[in-house]
């Protein structure tokens, strides 16, 4: 599914536009293309600060979210690359801790484009080339980088040593590109392994687990398991995290969801299986607590649409589009709904998504859905949605936006409602922008 990106400043348009009628305008994995558009600009990738490599099916961004909170905490500063971005393109590229401005990321993104005559290279190669170039020319204590689909064949996968790589949660998704089976898409995410460098991973089910070994061996890469060489808990107040080094306490994360501790249960362990950044346990302590990532399971706030519903409601947002968001959601929802209790969804999905995975976890809290369209990208006709939603004993409606679907329910509702918003990253960035609540 290409990327879409759209600027209010007329300079990076420009080049955004120029980007759209240079690339292929559709997903393309393999490293001949960036590799050859780095060299091209000086090979910016081999002059970052120590690099933190994340890969994963879920929980990837929120992993990242942790390690710049623990660094930050240390009093150091980092580079972020992340994607996609929800409301401005800048988000994906934070630079010493600062979302890049819109004159730099113009400048940037025209000296990338000027060396890619011929190459093809896509459009998330050209962003991720403009973002090592940004990184490689002001100073930070470290950079923490996301793959964007995969790992093996991912451009982000052009950095030859970074101080460690991390694997997050595990699941089914992107199959067309990555393989039909967990342990086929494991094994191209594990392919972010390095030759000495640190693999540090979630607790996997056997196959998954022995997949993911085999990659690191055959990289070079010393693996480092949670459940092996490294342990967490988590009560309902705090986290536990364990190694042979000793053990750390901190409260839980403030970002919402049962899944978060594990989250920061990876972070806090790639920091600590590492040797070029030091990080004092204090600094974990406040990260729990620091770390923002919108659109996960986020409330939102006071705005234009939180101000159609009635006083008492609740108004959440989260960008899961697959099975393993659904199960992610599903037990969020247990800590968020009171017995008894059930959600309104508005519900809007890119047409390579599963809804009947995404659904079957969250079922049995849903009272209504309202299906809406994800705005400018290829995605399931709320027609199309809400009968799969009927099928599965939902009740479902359709809506031609997020606006009229809160409408709707407002209307409908006898008591404040608890409202759910899902289905895709791209919906949550127009609802955050519609709200008022972009990220900064």
């Amino acid at each position: 599914m290409p990327d879409h990106a759209t600027s209010a400043s007329p300079a990076v348009q420009t080049q955004l536009d120029r980007l759209w009628s240079l690339s292929p305008g559709a997903d393309i994995l393999g490293l001949g293309r960036v590799t050859e558009l780095l060299a091209r600009i000086g090979n910016p990738q081999d002059r970052l600060p120590p690099v933190f490599h994340v890969a994963g099916t879920n929980g990837k961004g929120s992993t990242c979210a942790f390690l710049r909170a623990a660094i930050e905490a240390a009093g150091r500063t980092a580079h972020v690359y992340t994607s996609p971005h929800l409301v401005r393109f800048n988000e994906r590229i934070r630079i010493a801790g600062c979302l890049i401005e819109d004159d730099a990321l113009a400048n940037l993104l025209a000296e990338v484009l000027d060396h890619a005559d011929g190459i093809g290279a896509s459009f998330f190669e050209v962003t991720t080339a403009a973002a090592f170039l940004a990184f490689s020319r002001t100073p930070a204590d470290a950079c923490i980088v996301e793959v964007g689909l995969g790992g093996r064949l991912d451009a982000t996968n052009v950095i030859a040593s970074p101080a460690a790589t991390g694997i997050a949660q595990l699941g089914v998704d992107h199959q067309f590109f990555l393989g039909n089976t967990a342990e086929e898409i494991a094994g191209e995410k594990a392919g972010i392994a390095k030759a000495g460098v640190p693999l540090v991973t979630m607790r996997y089910p056997a196959s998954v687990a022995q997949r993911v070994a085999s990659v690191a061996h055959a990289a070079g890469a010393p693996v480092s398991a949670a459940g092996e060489t490294w342990q967490f808990s988590a009560d309902d107040r705090h986290l536990t995290y364990k190694d042979t080094a000793g053990s750390i306490e901190t409260p839980l994360p403030a970002l919402a969801g049962p899944h978060q501790p594990e989250n920061l249960a990876l972070a806090i362990a790639m920091l600590r299986h590492q040797r070029q950044l030091r990080i004092p346990p204090k600094a974990y302590e406040t990260a729990a607590g620091a770390a923002r990532w919108p659109a996960r399971m986020q409330r939102l706030g006071q705005g234009p649409l939180t101000a159609l519903l009635p006083e008492g409601s609740q108004l959440w947002l989260d960008g899961g589009h697959n099975p393993a968001a659904g199960i992610a959601v599903a037990a969020a929802l247990r800590e968020i709904v009171d017995a008894g209790s059930r959600i309104h969804l508005v519900l809007g999905m890119l047409a390579n998504k599963d809804p009947e995975g995404l659904l079957a976890p969250i079922r049995e809290f849903v009272t209504s859905l309202h299906a809406v369209p994800v705005p400018d990208h290829d995605c399931h006709a709320p027609e199309d949605l809400a009968a799969i939603a009927r099928a599965m004993t939902i009740p479902a409606f359709v809506a031609p936006d997020s606006v009229a679907a809160l409408t709707a329910i407002a209307r409908d509702s006898t008591a404040p409602p608890i409202i759910l918003i899902l289905g895709s990253l791209y919906l949550a960035g127009e609802v955050l922008a519609e709200n008022d609540e972009a990220p900064d």
